[in-house]
């Protein structure tokens, strides 16, 4: 069992910042790949960045690209999703995310790979 608790979300302004943050407890040794996703009300869940738990190689979604970086601190068994230059298009509910196999970077964006999906924290960008 892998447990993923986000938190860091919020209200910001339109180009603002926030960090969010993803704990990862139980089989954490088991895990290849963290991701992060987000869900717009009324549209489908879509893949934001991804990174892997050893090596730590990043992915990214285009529509992030140069504003968003993923990192994780593996002392802590903690994920992050920086987001800078934040706009009301980036308003979602953002999740994290966990899978226990190999995949190339592109089907790392996919949603069927993850097998532990956190509750999601909420991310709000006002105009």
């Amino acid at each position: 069992q892998v447990q993923l608790v986000e938190s860091g979300g919020g209200l910001v302004q339109a180009g603002g910042s926030l960090r969010l943050s993803c704990a990862v407890s139980g089989r954490t040794f088991s895990r290849y790949a963290m991701g992060w996703f987000r869900q717009a009300p009324g549209k489908e869940r879509v893949f934001v960045a991804a990174i892997t738990w050893s090596a730590g190689s990043t992915y990214y979604a285009d529509s992030v690209k140069g504003r968003f970086t993923i990192s994780r601190d593996k002392a802590k068994n903690t994920v992050y999703l920086q987001m800078n230059s934040l706009n009301p298009e980036d308003t979602a509910v953002y999740y994290c995310a966990s899978t226990p196999t190999y995949a190339r970077g592109s089907l790392l964006a996919l949603v069927s790979r993850y097998d532990y999906w956190g509750q999601g924290t909420q991310v709000t960008v006002s105009p």
